[in-house]
């Protein structure tokens, strides 16, 4: 039997593979400590428990803390934090999501004071400070979209007037971009920016962070507000009226199940776009590197890098920190 002839491949896409350092020259895609934000929550009350059982690595901080852990963060060059915050008391309007003194009115003026140039987002939310759970208020069993406007757009001028540099509504009210763009602008805080939620799936991936925050509904879900996952024409049209309304930044969450969603939105829209890797992403990954069964630093890297690839500008993710620590303190330039 005679030897095959076999062609030698004229193309070798294996030659810009041979290096690190090739590779590096020629990636199309990086997931750079400059693009992360990281998750903080706050407890007003230092009786609360500071551990998150299903959230290894990732504590609720008191005011002291936060400020230690800001100016951790500035170091590492994490360049910016969100804030969720528990206060000491619920109820049904949730009084204390829009107090001059609530617990992230706090949080933002601590952190600003000791890391001022780190950017500080507020989540603007009622559910962790309504004794229904709910993100907006409650009349006849019902959530009452309408009558959740005012509250929301009192606690994003709140927050501004605290020293927020970023607005971040995540109720899923419809019209809530509107208002609160109009209430800040009103309010003299026309140069705060409004990142929305825009595309905030009904999602089981949320389940760690309603321990976190203690913010599961005592009734219900959250279905007749929060998005269908099953559809992605929804998703944009969502995002297209947050943009119409006057958001600077839309995000879309959870990040690694919707990533269809992520390059949907990139193929369709210019502005700043957002993706939150959420509690259940996070969870998922400790658990299984707790038990050996992948190496946390190399899926976490993967991961974030295929949400950069699907169009993201910004990643909010619980491994910022982690993340600036493996790579070594690089100032945010």
């Amino acid at each position: 039997m005679g030897e095959l002839q076999i062609p030698r491949p004229k193309v070798r896409p294996r030659r810009l593979r041979q290096s690190a350092a090739i590779r590096s020259l020629v990636r199309e895609t990086t997931a750079e400590v400059g693009h992360l934000v990281q998750p903080l929550f706050v407890r007003e009350d230092a009786s609360i428990p500071a551990d998150i059982p299903s959230m290894p690595g990732i504590r609720r901080f008191t005011l002291p803390e936060i400020s230690r852990e800001a100016k951790e963060l500035a170091a590492l060059g994490v360049p910016a934090v969100i804030l969720f915050g528990l206060p000491v008391a619920k109820d049904p309007l949730a009084l204390g999501a829009y107090d001059e003194e609530g617990v992230v009115q706090k949080a933002v003026r601590a952190v600003k004071g000791a890391a001022p140039d780190l950017v500080v987002m507020a989540d603007v939310c009622l559910c962790e400070y309504t004794d229904h759970g709910h993100c907006g208020v409650v009349r006849n069993g019902r959530i009452d979209n309408d009558a959740s406007l005012e509250l929301l757009a009192r606690t994003a001028v709140s927050q501004a007037a605290a020293g927020a540099d970023v607005v971040a509504p995540s109720a899923m009210m419809d019209g809530q971009v509107a208002a609160i763009r109009s209430a800040l602008d009103r309010a003299g805080f026309d140069e705060t920016i409004l990142l929305a939620y825009a595309a905030k799936h009904a999602s089981a991936f949320y389940g760690p962070f309603r321990e976190a925050a203690d913010s599961a509904p005592r009734f219900g879900d959250r279905r007749t507000y929060q998005k269908d996952p099953a559809n992605l024409r929804e998703s944009l049209r969502e995002i297209a009226l947050d943009l119409e309304e006057g958001a600077d930044i839309v995000m879309v969450k959870p990040a690694l199940p919707y990533l269809d969603v992520l390059r949907a939105a990139r193929e369709r829209f210019d502005a700043p776009l957002a993706a939150y890797a959420v509690s259940g992403e996070y969870s998922l990954i400790k658990a299984a590197a707790e038990r050996g069964w992948v190496d946390e630093r190399a899926i976490v890297e993967e991961t974030l890098t295929s949400i950069r690839r699907a169009g993201a500008d910004l990643i909010l993710t619980y491994h910022a920190k982690d993340v600036a620590t493996w790579r070594g303190a690089r100032p945010h330039a």
